[in-house]
């Protein structure tokens, strides 16, 4: 964070500390969510000028559980895919109108995306998701392990 710039012997002049302190949170909640949520598959990518929302993920013994804050987000306007090892959820919150003046926003408005590589015990066929107030929950469902069975020897 750069320091501002002191012209005179007057007050600062330009200097907004809530901007600043809204800036460092973003960067903030930029350093954050820069770990993937699935162990050991890197960085998420997001597209440029598009940010990722929050999200908690829980493994649990069936599945991973993937739940997104993205408040305010129409259902028709999000989109979950898989491919090449992916999964991917990108959308769109629109800016709603206003009839005052906004003093301060610290929502996110306008392009979300949310990229990551599951483990490989997965099996993306059986992807969910389902959204309900301001959070979209994605069910990625794991595959049955393989049982050890015993084989007989004939002959």
């Amino acid at each position: 964070m750069t320091l501002p710039v002191r012209r005179g012997r007057g007050p600062v002049s330009g200097w907004a500390p809530f901007r600043e302190l809204e800036e460092l949170r973003t960067r903030t909640d930029r350093l954050m969510h820069s770990a993937s949520p699935f162990p050991g598959s890197g960085f998420p990518r997001t597209e440029a000028g598009a940010w990722a929302p929050s999200a908690d993920v829980e493994d649990t013994e069936d599945a991973y559980l993937m739940e997104l804050e993205v408040p305010g987000a129409d259902r028709d306007r999000i989109t979950v895919e898989t491919g090449d090892g992916e999964l991917d959820i990108h959308g769109e919150i629109k800016e709603k109108e206003r009839t005052g003046v906004l003093r301060r926003q610290a929502r996110h408005v306008g392009q979300f995306d949310h990229r990551t590589s599951p483990p490989p015990d997965v099996d993306t066929g059986g992807i969910t998701a389902e959204s309900a107030d301001g959070v979209l929950t994605v069910r990625v469902p794991k595959v049955e392990k393989a049982r050890p069975h015993r084989i007989e020897i004939t002959g």
